[in-house]
């Protein structure tokens, strides 16, 4: 079975990260170097067990577009987004035994390295990824 191990940040994430100071204190250097080994190492980790499908980071919400409707007609609007604090920060789809297993994976993540006051409310979603519509409701 596939399941998507789904993590999230907000724009004030992002800047910390490059190191911009916004209300909560920027990353050093060596935070975001420590967070990055500890990815690589997780992802070749998954590689080597066999259970990792695939995985990315996804860019800045400033980054991103939303696409909407209003009275009918498209909306295109440029990121990021007042009402949505966080928004997906990147995946990971592996494909294991069980939904527990895919549980003990995304609790690894707990051990990233990063500012307290980040780790204090990190947190991922795992779903398991359906293959067919028949399974919608399973």
């Amino acid at each position: 079975m596939k399941y998507m191990i789904l993590t999230y940040a907000s724009q004030q994430d992002y800047d910390g990260m490059a190191g911009k100071d916004t209300d909560k204190p920027a990353w050093a250097a060596e935070d975001f170097a420590a967070m990055g080994s500890f990815m690589e190492k997780f992802n070749n980790d998954l590689i080597e067990s066999g259970e990792l499908v695939e995985t990315r980071g996804l860019a800045a919400p400033v980054l991103t577009r939303r696409l909407g409707s209003k009275d009918g007609a498209s909306v295109v609007t440029d990121g990021p987004y007042a009402e949505t604090q966080e928004v997906l920060a990147g995946y990971w789809i592996v494909e294991c035994e069980s939904f527990d297993r895919a549980t003990e994976i995304a609790a690894r993540l707990g051990d990233t390295p990063a500012p307290e006051f980040v780790r204090a409310t990190a947190y991922a979603d795992i779903r398991p990824v359906i293959e067919g519509r028949g399974e919608i409701l399973d």
